[in-house]
């Protein structure tokens, strides 16, 4: 029996890839996500590959200190091009993640000073 078409059929195969991914690797959230981050930066992901993992990162209680130390670790052996890169990156989708929290803010304030 097929499955039903789907709106996103791209996005649902990387989900069930990552979610079949998750339930196999037997690490915990935060140790998945530093690995994650690790494989990014050695393929010069691009933003929204790190935009991707900004949520499940502050879930898992990943702080910027240890991204910072994950690109420490991988800059003798992916290059100063690939680490810089990832830092601007990695820096873009925070900015990204920050305007839409401030937007969102923004647009409760709004409905709440509507609302009273």
């Amino acid at each position: 029996m097929a499955a039903e078409p789907s709106e996103a059929p791209v996005l649902d195969t990387l989900a069930a890839m990552t979610a079949e991914s998750v339930a196999r690797c037997g690490l915990d959230a935060n140790s998945l996500i530093a690995a994650r981050i690790a494989a990014l930066v050695a393929v010069d992901a691009p933003e929204v590959s790190y935009l991707a993992h900004v949520g499940p990162a502050m879930d898992a209680g990943v702080t910027v200190e240890q991204v910072q130390g994950i690109l420490i670790a991988v800059a003798p052996i992916v290059g100063t091009p690939r680490t810089m890169s990832a830092a601007a990156k990695i820096t873009e989708a925070l900015g990204i993640i920050i305007i839409a929290a401030e937007a969102e803010l923004e647009a409760e304030l709004e409905a709440e000073e509507q609302a009273g």
